[in-house]
C-alpha cells in the first residue's frame, strides 16, 4: 500500500500540509509531550482515545480467556479443567469483563472519541476534561471489579438475577459497585458527545451533512444518558441488598424478583444498540470509503440509528416471556422487538445499494464490513425467531440464544470494532500494516467465529441449556467443533496483534492510503495536537462526495 496525500470534499481547503518538514514528518499529538504526566494528564480527546484503547484491549485479552477456559472446559462432558464452582465463576466474569469492560465502550470510547471531534471539524470535545475524567471513572469501576473477580468472584452471571445474587457466598458487592461506577463513565461519555454534537459543528456540516458515524454516536449516547441511570441504581439496590438484606427482591420479605428483570432489561436491551449502533455508523463510513460512493439513503439510514435507539427502549419485555407476563404483553413486546429489525433492514439494504455498482476495493476493511453483513442478517433473522413467543419458550436459556446474542451483539461489535482499527489506524498512528497478513486474519476470525456459534445454534436447538457444567454425551461433537471454532478465532486475534505491533515500529509512513474522502481525512495522519494546522477546513460538500469520472467529464453514466 503506498501513501497519497489527503483528499478533501471539492472546493475544501486542507490545512496543514505545509507544516511538513524535509522528510515528511509533522508535529502530531503523538509527540506532542512524551512524559507519563503529559499522557495521564491530558485532554486531548485523541491521547484519551489511545489510553482508551490500551485499557480496552487488555480488557478483551482477559475477557478472550475466560471464553476460552469455558469452550476448553466444555471439550467433554465432565469434569475437564475446573470443578463447577470455577466453571459458574468463570462463564460470568467472562460476560462482565466483555460487555461492560469492552463490548459497551469500545467503539465510544476509542473511535467515538478520537474521530467525533475531526468530523465535525473541531479541536476537541465539548468538556474537554470530563472526556478524561470519564476515563478514569472507567478505570475505577473496572478496579472495583476486578478485585471482586480476584477475592472470591461471583457465579451469579452477567444479568445478577436476584433474589441468588443478594443471597449467593461469592463476592457479589464489589463487582456490582464496580459496574455502577463504570455506568457514569458511559453517561459522561454520552453528554459529552452529545453537547459537542449540538455545539461544535463547523460552518457549513448541516445536521443532514454529518457523516453517518456521528449520527451513530449521537443515537447511542441517547441511549446512554437516558438508560444507564437505571441500571445504575438497580446495582446499587442489589448491592445493598445482598450486604444488608433489604428484602426489595425477595419474596419471602414481600419483595419482587421479577421487578428486578424489568428494571435489569428496561436498560440491558438498549444497551444491545449501545454496542451495534456504533457498530453501524462505522459500517456506514466503510462502505462508503471502499465502494468510492457516497451512501445510498443518507436521510434513510441516519432515521434508523435514531429510530433503532427509540424503539429500543420498547422491547425489553420479550427477554421475559418465560417471568409470567400475561399473553397480551407477550405479543406486544415480540412485534415491538421485530419491528427493530425494520430499521437495521433499510441499513443493511442502503448498504448493499451503496456497494452496487461502485468501485469496491476489497481491503482488509471491507474484509470485516462482509463478515458484519452476514453476522447482522444471520443474527437479525435469529432474533426475530426468538422475539417470537412460541419459538422462544423452548429455546429460552438455551445455547440457542447464547449463539443468538453472540452473532448479533458480539460478532457485529467485533466486525466492526476490528474494521474500524484496520481502517483508522492510519489516521491514528501515520503508519499502514502489512495488508496481505490483515485479510488472512480476517478471514481466520470470521470462519473461526461461524465455527464457534453455528454449532450453539444446532447444540442449543437439540436442548442443551446455556451455563450448563456438564451435559449429555451425545452433545460432546459440537461442542468439540464450537471448542475448535473458538481455537482459530484466538489464532486470528493473535496474528492481528503481530502484525499491528510491528506497523507500529516499523510500518510504511502514510497519510490517507485509502484515498478516503470522510470529513476526518481533511488533516494530516496522524493528526496535530489541535486537529489542524492553520485555518480550519471548508465543508461545501457531504462526507464521502466521490464524482464518477464520466459524470466529472460530462458523459452519461449508469453508476
Amino acid at each position: 500500500m503506498t501513501p497519497s496525500s489527503s483528499i478533501a470534499a471539492p472546493g475544501a481547503a486542507v490545512p496543514g500540509h505545509e507544516a511538513h518538514d524535509d522528510h515528511g514528518h509533522h508535529p502530531s499529538y503523538l509527540t506532542d509531550g512524551t512524559t507519563v504526566k503529559s499522557w495521564l494528564l491530558t485532554v486531548d480527546h485523541k491521547r484519551i482515545a489511545i489510553m482508551y484503547m490500551v485499557w480496552i484491549l487488555l480488557f478483551f485479552l482477559v475477557g478472550g480467556i475466560f471464553a476460552l477456559l469455558i469452550r476448553i472446559e466444555l471439550l467433554t462432558p465432565g469434569p475437564t479443567i475446573m470443578d463447577a464452582m470455577t466453571y459458574n465463576r468463570v462463564f460470568t466474569l467472562h460476560g462482565i469483563v466483555m460487555i461492560f469492560l469492552f463490548m459497551i465502550p469500545a467503539i465510544p470510547g476509542i473511535f467515538g472519541n478520537f474521530l467525533l471531534p475531526l468530523m465535525l471539524g473541531a479541536k476537541d470535545v465539548a468538556f474537554p476534561r470530563l472526556n478524561l475524567l470519564s476515563l478514569y471513572v472507567y478505570l475505577a469501576g473496572a478496579g472495583f471489579a476486578l478485585w471482586g473477580m480476584l477475592n472470591g468472584g461471583l457465579d451469579t452471571g452477567w444479568t445478577f438475577y436476584t433474589p441468588y445474587s443478594a443471597h449467593t457466598t461469592t463476592t457479589v458487592a464489589p463487582v456490582l459497585f464496580g459496574a455502577f461506577i463504570i455506568g457514569f463513565s458511559s453517561i459522561l461519555t454520552g453528554m459529552n458527545f452529545i453537547v459537542t454534537t449540538h455545539t461544535m459543528r463547523a460552518p457549513g456540516i448541516t445536521w443532514f451533512k454529518m457523516p453517518l458515524m456521528v449520527w451513530a454516536l449521537y443515537a447511542t449516547s441517547c441511549i446512554q444518558v437516558l438508560a444507564t441511570p437505571v441500571i445504575g441504581l438497580l446495582l446499587l439496590l442489589v448491592t445493598a441488598e445482598n450486604l444488608f438484606s433489604l428484602g426489595m427482591f425477595d419474596v419471602a420479605r414481600g419483595g419482587d424478583p421479577v421487578l428486578f428483570q424489568h428494571l435489569f432489561w428496561f436498560y440491558s436491551h438498549p444497551a444491545v444498540y449501545i454496542m451495534v449502533l456504533p457498530a453501524f455508523g462505522v459500517m456506514s463510513e466503510i462502505v462508503s470509503a471502499f465502494s468510492r460512493k457516497n451512501i445510498f439513503g443518507y436521510r434513510a439510514v441516519a432515521y434508523s440509528s435514531v429510530g433503532i435507539a427509540f424503539v429500543g427502549f420498547f422491547a425489553w419485555g420479550h427477554h421475559m416471556f418465560v417471568s409470567g407476563q400475561s399473553t397480551f404483553n407477550a405479543g406486544v413486546f415480540g412485534v415491538l422487538s421485530m419491528l427493530v429489525g425494520v430499521f437495521t433492514a433499510i441499513k443493511v439494504f442502503n448498504w448493499v445499494g451503496t456497494v452496487y455498482k461502485g468501485a469496491v476495493e476489497f481491503s482488509t476493511p471491507f474484509a470485516y464490513f462482509c463478515g458484519f453483513l452476514f453476522f447482522t442478517v444471520f443474527g437479525g433473522m435469529t432474533g426475530i425467531a426468538v422475539a417470537t413467543v412460541s419459538l422462544d419458550v423452548p429455546w429460552h436459556d438455551t445455547y440457542f440464544v447464547v449463539a443468538h446474542f453472540h452473532f448479533i451483539m458480539v460478532g457485529a461489535t467485533i466486525m466492526a470494532f476490528l474494521a474500524a482499527l484496520h481502517y483508522w489506524f492510519p489516521k491514528m498512528f501515520g503508519k499502514m500494516y502489512h495488508e496481505g497478513w490483515g485479510l488472512v486474519s480476517a478471514a481466520l476470525i470470521i470462519l473461526g467465529f461461524n465455527a464457534t456459534f453455528i454449532p450453539q445454534f444446532l447444540v442449543g436447538n437439540a436442548g442443551m441449556p446455556r451455563r450448563y457444567y456438564e451435559y449429555p454425551e451425545r452433545f460432546q461433537a459440537l461442542n468439540v467443533a464450537s471448542t475448535a471454532g473458538a481455537s482459530l478465532l484466538a489464532f486470528g486475534f493473535i496474528i492481528i496483534a503481530v502484525y499491528l505491533t510491528y506497523a507500529l515500529i516499523y510500518g510504511e509512513r502514510v497519510d490517507n492510503p485509502w484515498n478516503s474522502k470522510g470529513y476526518e481525512w481533511l488533516t494530516l495522519s496522524p493528526p496535530p495536537t489541535h486537529n489542524f494546522i492553520g485555518p480550519q477546513p471548508t465543508y461545501p460538500e457531504e462526507p464521502h462526495f466521490y464524482v464518477d469520472p464520466k459524470k466529472a467529464e460530462g458523459e452519461v453514466s449508469d453508476v
